[in-house]
């Protein structure tokens, strides 16, 4: 399952983000992924929660942020959630693109929720993305 948190820069999202992975670690029986670029949060969340730092990876796509994240779900059945800090700034403001990238990931994570999120307001993103925000 996929969830969304937009907005514009400043309005929140990684505060929300932060309070849901701290939630998550808390109640979770299965394992915590936060994935993000730059390693901002490390002092934010909780040691328990696997901190995924996507330039380490030399991840700057959607396809190779896919790649990865099939690898670590085929690499690990015990990832319950998989929360992504900063999607734009990881793949890029090709906001179609990005529906797709959400119509891959869906397909994998049926099992897994999955929380992105989108520097943008919703008003501006297209329906391919918008079907996603819940």
């Amino acid at each position: 399952m996929i969830k969304l948190i937009t907005g514009k820069r400043g309005s929140g999202k990684t505060k929300i983000l932060v309070d849901l992975i701290k939630e998550a670690a808390a109640n979770t029986r299965g394992n915590v992924v936060c994935i993000e670029k730059a390693m901002q949060l490390t002092y934010d969340i909780p040691y328990s929660v696997r901190l995924v730092d996507v330039d380490s990876y030399t991840i700057d796509s959607y396809d190779k942020l896919y790649g990865f994240v099939s690898g670590m779900i085929a690499g690990n059945y015990d990832i319950s959630e998989i929360f992504v800090d900063g999607i734009l700034k990881i793949g890029g403001r090709n906001y179609e693109e990005l529906g797709q990238f959400f119509d891959m990931i869906e397909k994998i994570t049926s099992e897994i929720e999955i929380v992105f999120t989108v520097s943008e307001d919703t008003e501006n993103l297209p329906q391919s993305v918008l079907k996603y925000a819940k």
